[in-house]
């Protein structure tokens, strides 16, 4: 007989305590391919391997280090994913995002959430980061498929402000203060693990997608029927195939990401204690 999903988030939820003491997360992070420095940045932190908590799967992908770190961003206390999982690496929708859940369940009222992408729009080169304003979900299913649990959320979450507008506010007033350029744009999600090609690069232009990916719209949907405010981040690793005229190589995308995560750790540390300040929706 399967374990019920809120009954496993709280397993994993009593474990993480038991190891990191009476926890009061106030914000969480998941970093992508490349972006693990931002790690470095967390004080007086307590590690936590991924295959060490019930129910949670670990990373297969270089780049994902598979920890969870507790532990301070400045003055907040926060939950920290060094790498993540990956749909495209066999896990189910409910494994992919079950963080998500624990940290609902642990009280965590604001989610950032970042990823490797390639840039789409004419606008974007490697280096740059970009704030998510909206996404499509083109992984072909959904992690609110199946029989809801209401001590979660809704049957029928609303999508309408998916990635909150006060939380992008603030990061690109912090972006500003600090002289990071930041631009914002439509983050579309794929499959994977292969990337695109030039004729789905060429599809997504016409629907309007700025960059793509293969990772956070399914925590995205988890987080908001969870209501937690999600803010979301993309660091342009690459232009995507077929615009740059040059194959694409998951060695340079590590590169470049651990590059632009100096911004990336700028901002975040200074962002963090913004967050606390945010309406629970």
């Amino acid at each position: 007989m399967s374990i019920p999903l809120y009954e496993k988030a709280m397993e994993a939820a009593r474990y993480i305590t038991s190891r990191a003491g009476d926890v009061r997360p106030q914000i969480a992070l998941v970093l992508g391919s490349g972006l693990g420095e931002v790690a470095a940045a967390v004080s007086d932190p307590t590690e936590i391997a991924y295959s060490d908590i019930p129910n949670f799967v670990g990373s297969t992908v270089e780049g994902h280090e598979g920890k969870l770190i507790v532990g301070s961003v400045g003055s907040v206390t926060a939950l920290i994913m060094k790498g993540r999982v990956h749909f495209y690496e066999g896990y189910s929708m409910e494994e992919v995002t079950l963080p998500i859940r624990v940290f609902a369940i642990l009280g965590v009222n604001s989610l950032v959430l970042t990823n490797a992408a390639g840039g789409i729009s004419s606008s974007l080169r490697p280096g740059d980061l970009m704030l998510i304003s909206d996404h499509l979900n083109l992984m072909g299913d959904n992690p609110l498929r199946g029989a809801n649990d209401s001590r979660f959320g809704p049957r029928f979450p609303d999508m309408t402000e998916v990635y909150s507008r006060q939380l992008a506010d603030l990061a690109r007033q912090t972006a500003a203060e600090n002289e990071i350029a930041l631009a914002d744009g439509v983050y579309a999600a794929l499959r994977g693990p292969m990337y695109e090609t030039p004729a789905e690069i060429r599809m997504l232009q016409r629907l309007g997608a700025d960059a793509v990916g293969m990772s956070t719209v399914p925590e995205a949907i988890v987080a908001r029927h969870s209501r937690i405010n999600v803010l979301a981040f993309s660091c342009i690793t690459n232009t995507a195939a077929g615009l740059g005229g040059q194959q694409i190589d998951h060695a340079d995308v590590m590169e470049v990401g651990a590059r632009a995560s100096v911004n990336l750790s700028t901002l975040l540390i200074q962002l963090a204690p913004k967050l606390l300040s945010a309406r629970a929706s």
